[in-house]
């Protein structure tokens, strides 16, 4: 076959910025045409497949490493699955010792941070537990959670964040949520209360009484870093914009066109629902957690089923196993169809916004048919799936599946012929490698950065997970760019095609659900991973003597995202930051919960 150069590869040779990269059959080119990535169609991964990873994680081994770092005063329990270790810490000051073996020797990253409030419990303290995954290649299906108790009447911990920059986030809200304070943090600004709140009142206490509402004064502006001198501007965007996009502030330092800085602010719509959670029948809490967001409804629903039925001890029966897979990968293909189209928004390349609009409309309306809404709300249930899935819709979704793989070619073959969208994309809002890992960040962003994580295979649910897996296929991309998004995010959504085929070919008759009889037995903790449209969310659950929930809590994937967008923006120019913003295509309503 002649050699011949795609058209990203084309422009970077003219622009003498030819950057090395995988090269497609055929083709000299440092960035592989879409044409090269997507045909045939099967072969849609440059990452690892689902094949099982077994690299050794002795108990025995990490346990002498981790009473080593809290020098003697760590002892563990399994929990809370079967392959999970949770280790408790005689001493909070021992915390950044022991997670520097975690993150050090057993490449381990953080997952989320749970506090809790026990106060009321014979121990009368607070807990904090800080769950860390594996990521190295090969490494099991694990969390390793470390457990700290907290004096009440000085609640402090040390701060991991300088060493684990995942932790920023974490420690701000739980400052402001429940009063314990991170010694030595960077960055103790406010994170989820604003300015103007009371001092001393922290929602997430059990003396909270949340149906009360509080007083808030009215504040300045909030705390952001000033920088002056000649030529310096601030530009503030936000916290309302144009369309239908929820409140979010932006407030970027530059000189012309060039970003100095950007502070971002969310939580305008947080809603307390972790507080609205506890006391309720894990059953009634289930249509909470599925509402958190309404494109994640899939996602989130699944995570909170998964967690509880850790719990109570049942496994949803094969067939509706089977059909929460299938909702989950329609639900991750219509967010990603319709994103790619709002990257070309971004860009101006109308053409593009109305095709992936009108191939998420159709998707939407086949889910209208699927479940009785677009969202496919309510067909995932605890136990199971409240809904089955006849032939007849199972042949008009094949239909619509086809379809969608075609209109999504052309649409990614118009953006790849386009040399000004190219131009926009290529190069533009570029997070390193290095700085995805530090941050844990998830789902598309994470692997268009070179990050090989992808929680279907990492930690196995739905169909991917029983003794007869799915084979994944996970796209990874390396140059961690707006273009690298873009096509991570299209080749994704055509490995969903190719998974609901198998999934649908390997149905056979059985059950719907299986009985879960409140109550449900008490003082347990349930946790699960869950890869939504964008990325792994963690859902952990405990219930209260009485089997109610006592704490419920949500790690999204834009919660950890969201700070890789203002280190992505910060390599860009000012006009690009709609491009770069909806490159990573974050929730709002996730992270603000």
């Amino acid at each position: 076959m002649s050699a011949r150069w795609c058209s990203a590869s084309r422009r970077r040779r003219r622009a003498g910025r030819s950057r090395p990269g995988p090269r497609c059959s055929g083709c000299y080119c440092s960035r592989r045409s879409w044409s090269c990535l997507a045909s045939p169609f099967p072969r849609v991964s440059t990452g690892s497949s689902s094949a099982p990873r077994r690299l050794s994680l002795a108990d025995p081994a990490l346990m002498d490493a981790l009473r080593a770092g809290a020098g003697g005063s760590a002892d563990a329990d399994v929990g809370p699955r079967p392959s999970d270790l949770t280790v408790r810490l005689g001493r909070a000051g021992d915390l950044p010792a022991v997670a520097a073996v975690l993150i050090g020797p057993y490449s381990m990253a953080l997952a989320t941070v749970v506090a809790t409030d026990e106060t009321a419990t014979p121990d009368g303290d607070l807990k904090v537990r800080y769950v860390f995954e594996p990521t190295a290649p090969g490494a099991p299906d694990r969390f390793v959670t470390l457990l700290i108790s907290v004096d009440a009447a000085h609640p402090e911990v040390p701060s991991l964040t300088t060493a684990v920059p995942a932790a920023n986030w974490h420690e701000r809200e739980m400052q402001d949520l429940f009063g314990i304070v991170s010694v030595g943090h960077p960055d103790p600004r406010p994170l989820v209360v604003h300015d103007g709140w009371p001092q001393g009142v922290f929602p997430l206490r059990k003396a909270f009484d949340g149906s009360q509402r509080v007083p808030v004064e009215p504040a300045d502006e909030f705390p952001h870093l000033v920088a002056e001198g000649e030529g310096v501007f601030e530009i503030p965007v936000g916290p309302i914009h144009a369309g239908i996009i929820e409140p979010g502030h932006f407030r970027f330092t530059s000189v012309g066109e060039t970003v100095l800085n950007l502070d971002a602010r969310l939580f305008y719509t947080h809603r307390g629902l972790e507080k609205r959670m506890e006391g309720l029948s894990p059953l009634d809490a289930f249509y909470v957690a599925e509402r958190i967001c309404g494109v994640c409804s899939v996602a989130h629903g699944l995570g909170y089923c998964e967690a509880l039925e850790q719990i109570a001890d049942v496994t949803a029966p094969p067939r509706a196993r089977l059909i929460r897979s299938i909702a989950l990968e329609l639900e991750r293909l219509y967010n990603h169809v319709g994103d790619v189209g709002n990257v070309c928004a971004g860009a101006s390349f109308h053409y593009g916004t109305a095709a992936g609009m009108r191939l998420k409309e159709r998707l939407q309306q086949m889910n209208e048919r699927l479940a009785g809404n677009r969202f496919l709300r309510g067909l995932v249930v605890p136990g199971g799936v409240r809904l089955d899935l006849s032939d007849d819709l199972l042949g008009v979704l094949a239909v619509t599946l086809q379809d969608t793989l075609a209109g999504l070619d052309s649409l990614m073959e118009r953006i790849e012929a386009n040399p000004s969208v190219v131009d926009r994309l290529d190069d533009t809002g570029i997070l390193q490698h290095q700085a995805a890992l530090d941050l844990a960040v998830a789902g598309v962003a994470a692997r268009a950065s070179g990050v090989d994580r992808d929680a279907r295979r990492d930690h196995p649910h739905g169909a991917f997970a029983g003794p007869e897996p799915l084979d994944l296929h996970v796209v990874i991309a390396s140059e961690g760019d707006a273009m690298a998004r873009v096509t991570v995010r299209a080749l994704e959504a055509r490995e969903s095609i190719r998974l609901v085929g198998e999934l649908v070919r390997r149905l056979e008759p059985g059950p719907l659900q299986v009985a879960l009889v409140e109550p449900l037995p008490g003082g347990r903790i349930g946790i699960s991973a869950i890869e939504s449209a964008r990325g792994e969310a963690v859902h952990w659950l405990r219930t209260d003597a009485a089997g109610r929930v006592e704490r419920y809590h949500l790690r999204s994937p834009s919660y950890h995202n969201w700070p890789a967008v203002v280190l992505a923006a910060e390599t860009a120019i000012v006009p690009d930051f709609p491009l770069v913003n909806k490159s990573f295509e974050l929730c709002y309503s996730c992270t603000d919960r």
